[in-house]
């Protein structure tokens, strides 16, 4: 076969699994929340490679893993809900991050209060927690998100854009863009959305399949390694973090700015399982699922655990 024809074949299969057929193979995002596993390879078993695909949406990150193009991807917890109530065989191994979410408004003062977006353009991204947050804040205000407000689905990235252009008057989303539009003068940060009376400040998780853990249950119990070690070192240099995560487009006095709003998070408590059902139950309050999924097969407490032994040893 001549180069040419071999070069189209390795990008067409994904050229960083072939170059390592046993590669570990990790989505995530490019931003500073999600940042872990940039870092995964420098703790994986010796020898052991990374094969590292990013992605713009938690959406596409999950259909991969259901494909089997992933062992293991990031996603909002929503959509993780989302997912195990339609059937879908998805396990939450560890915690991602928390908090880093922003309700934004234009500069003009036209909205000043939560109850002020009654007409207003909002965007959002579908099967997040930002659009939870979103449905819940207008649900406390008594505002039907069918009949009082327009929501308009806005790729994360296009937010401060749309908010620019006059294509939507507020936004709910995640760091790093509250904090841009902040910075930049594009508007306000009008409040945090969480509720400690209800989901707390979670966020994210990382995700693999029932059947790569019970299959590959030593690949999954490698990145879930990783994983903590990764949050741990970077939670504790605090200066490596932001200025990796400068490195994916973001100015660092932005990221300084948008810290305090982000935390990076892998350990799934007590605290963290009643906040997920809690989620749960507030999703389908908001008619966002339509039946509750069996909370003991979601989530997989039992990797996580496994590290905090093993460090509780040392």
């Amino acid at each position: 076969m001549k180069p040419f024809f071999i070069l189209i074949l390795l990008l067409l299969m994904g050229w960083p699994a072939v170059l390592r057929a046993d590669a570990y193979r990790v989505g995530t995002w490019k931003t500073a929340q999600t940042i872990q596993p940039f870092f995964y390879e420098r703790y994986l078993p010796q020898g052991d490679r990374l094969a590292l695909f990013t992605f713009t949406n938690p959406a596409d990150q999950k259909t991969a893993l259901l494909a089997g193009s992933l062992d293991m991807c990031g996603t909002t917890l929503a959509h993780a809900i989302q997912s195990a109530s339609l059937g879908q065989p998805v396990v939450i191994v560890a915690a991602l991050c928390n908090k880093a979410s922003a309700l934004v408004v234009k500069q003009d003062g036209a909205v000043m209060t939560e109850a002020d977006l009654k007409g207003k353009k909002i965007g959002y991204a579908p099967g997040t927690m930002h659009e939870v947050l979103l449905r819940e804040t207008l649900s406390r205000n008594r505002l039907s998100p069918d009949k009082d407000v327009t929501l308009i689905r806005v790729d994360f990235f296009d937010m401060n854009l749309a908010l620019a252009r006059s294509g939507i008057d507020a936004y709910l989303s995640g760091e790093p863009f509250p904090s841009q539009a902040l910075v930049q003068g594009l508007g306000r940060i009008l409040a945090y959305p969480y509720d400690d009376q209800s989901v707390g400040t979670i966020n994210a998780g990382m995700l693999v399949t029932r059947q790569m853990i019970e299959k590959y249950p030593g690949r999954v119990a490698a990145l879930v390694t990783a994983h903590v070690l990764a949050t741990q070192y970077l939670t504790e240099n605090r200066s490596v973090w932001l200025s990796k995560a400068a490195e994916f487009g973001t100015a660092l006095p932005v990221l300084e700015k948008a810290a305090p709003n982000m935390e990076l998070s892998w350990n799934m408590d007590a605290v963290f399982i009643r906040n997920v059902q809690a989620l749960g139950e507030r999703m389908a309050f908001l008619k966002i699922i339509q039946k509750q999924p069996d909370y003991t097969d979601l989530i997989d407490t039992s990797f996580v655990h496994a590290v905090k032994s093993k460090q509780d040893v040392k």
